[in-house]
């Protein structure tokens, strides 16, 4: 076991990596791309094998936790793969993942015999119409399968994420807090995150801060702060009456950089060092150019000191972040 940890220059220690295993999805959702997108070649995208190496080099140096993201990871081919060698690594606490939840009916179980232990799903809308046009090529009848799927598989937690465009989906916040109690799941409403320069809707008009959203949700249900920390950027409260959580992502109206314990590692290999910001590393280089894992953990370490103190989130501006956030990881 390897003693060293990645620490910033600001004294946070990174625990915690986002890996994005492809741009691609097959979905197109108003707030993460565009509808016509340019996806990179392929041999631009990392292998499994070198994002497998990637993962391994970040565990050995520390992070207990690895999220697989995309795009949306599971129309990768032949994923399973990444996921059952990551899942084997003896120090990786937890193997979790982020999906739309398209792929959920039939790939459940193996997610879940490999090691996954905790699963996001992306779901904006509880109406089909709705919900095709937030996501324009969505299936919501398959989604929903998906998520009723990995229920019967035991996963320690799923978790829904939402993302509520004033005016477009505001009007289903409450509904789809009773779809996570009733299920015994939680939620987290994230606000729209400025990636990319889209047209499809105003990012400024649509906008939606989480104390509005949890307005609504104590018109109907009290809601009691939760002390535990996620280790991610999320605030968690819970109900009286359920076991269910709700939390609240908010990059624009509670700044949580200050106890930062992430990056992320692009399909492209790009090592991210803030969501916000664009100082990031190629790793892709580094594992193309030598098999010596020990100059790719140096290339790791050294990049820690490029993580910046915040993000700067305006709304009032053009996005400074030109990727999308499929580009990103979601």
């Amino acid at each position: 076991m390897n003693s060293r940890v990645l620490v910033d220059k600001f004294g946070r220690k990174v625990d915690y990596v986002r890996i994005s295993v492809t741009d691609r999805c097959d979905f197109r959702c108003v707030y993460c791309m565009a509808e016509e997108m340019t996806f990179l070649p392929r041999q631009q995208i990392l292998t499994l094998e070198e994002l497998y190496r990637i993962g391994k080099a970040f565990v050995d140096l520390g992070v207990r936790k690895i999220r697989l993201t995309g795009g949306e990871p599971l129309i990768r081919r032949d994923v399973l793969t990444l996921v059952k060698h990551l899942g084997s690594l003896n120090d990786l606490q937890h193997l979790v993942l982020t999906t739309n939840g398209s792929q959920l009916p039939v790939m459940a179980k193996p997610l879940h015999e490999y090691g996954v232990r905790r699963i996001n799903v992306s779901l904006d809308s509880l109406d089909p119409e709705k919900f095709r046009q937030l996501t324009r090529t969505g299936d919501l009848k398959r989604v929903l399968a998906g998520i009723d799927a990995a229920s019967e598989q035991g996963f320690d937690s799923i978790k829904i994420n939402t993302v509520i465009l004033k005016g477009r989906n505001d009007d289903e916040i409450l509904p789809l807090v009773e779809y996570a109690r009733e299920r015994h799941l939680d939620i987290t409403f994230i606000e729209e995150m400025p990636l990319g320069a889209i047209s499809e809707h105003g990012r400024k008009e649509c906008f939606m801060p989480s104390a509005e959203v949890r307005k609504i949700i104590e018109q109907r249900y009290p809601l009691q702060t939760r002390i535990e920390n996620s280790g991610g950027p999320a605030r968690y409260y819970g109900f009286a009456d359920s076991r269910s959580k709700v939390g609240f992502i908010s990059p624009h109206s509670h700044n949580f950089c200050g106890d930062c314990n992430r990056v992320r590692v692009t399909a492209e290999g790009r090592l991210l060092l803030c969501l916000g910001n664009e100082h990031s590393v190629d790793l892709r280089s580094v594992v193309r150019s030598t098999d010596d894992d020990e100059i790719l953990k140096q290339a790791i370490i050294k990049a820690m000191d490029l993580k910046p103190e915040r993000h700067y989130f305006d709304l009032e501006d053009e996005p400074q972040i030109v990727r999308f956030m499929n580009m990103t990881g979601g």
